[in-house]
């Protein structure tokens, strides 16, 4: 882009052809013809990334029950839980969908989600993947002191989720200020028209 290569429409279809795991998965990917048909995928896989959190929703339900509290004492903890997850997940499809419709308003808006996106999961697989190697090696090697300590007894279950939150939060608010302040939109959509 920045060479006057691509015209926006060169540049569309550049990104429609994707990268190395649409070529490599590409016919897996055409099995989905219709929105629709991702419903029963979804369904999937929710079932297969919320069985633990349920199973432990289960197993304190059912002790509470064993305790001898009220049936309404004993369900108001799924029903809460069930409330949680449709109001963050409808709050999550209404940002995605905004996100995309902006996203895919013009080719240069569609360079700038993917390179954040994907720059933000790139980040988080490396945070976690690097604290818990770091965890394994320390627990190994027997190391001790204030680093070694600190980086040992970060619990993922309640610290790890804060980090991500905040490193979406940071990752969003400083994209948009960079797209605002360099005029991102403006600039490429000016050198883009150029070559056209």
């Amino acid at each position: 882009m920045r060479r006057g290569e691509y015209d926006r429409d060169s540049l569309n279809e550049e990104l429609m052809t994707g990268g190395v795991m649409t070529r490599l998965f590409g016919r897996l990917f055409r099995v989905i013809e219709h929105s629709w048909q991702m419903y029963p995928i979804g369904f999937l896989f929710g079932l297969g990334f919320d069985t633990a959190s349920e199973v432990a929703l289960l197993a304190i339900s059912a002790g509470a029950a064993a305790q001898g509290l009220p049936f309404t004492a004993v369900i108001s903890l799924p029903l809460i839980f069930a409330a949680g997850m449709s109001l963050m997940d409808t709050t999550d499809g209404a940002f995605m969908s905004k996100a995309y419709s902006w996203a895919f308003a013009s080719p240069i808006r569609k360079v700038f989600y993917n390179l954040t996106v994907t720059s933000l999961s790139v980040f988080v697989a490396l945070f976690v993947g690097v604290v818990e190697l770091a965890q394994i090696v320390i627990d190994l090697l027997g190391l001790r002191g204030g680093v070694f300590d600190a980086i040992a007894g970060f619990d993922f279950i309640s610290s790890a989720g804060y980090v991500i939150v905040a490193a979406f939060v940071v990752a969003w608010a400083g994209a948009f200020a960079i797209y605002k302040v360099r005029r991102i939109d403006e600039r490429w959509s000016a050198a883009v028209d150029k070559v056209a």
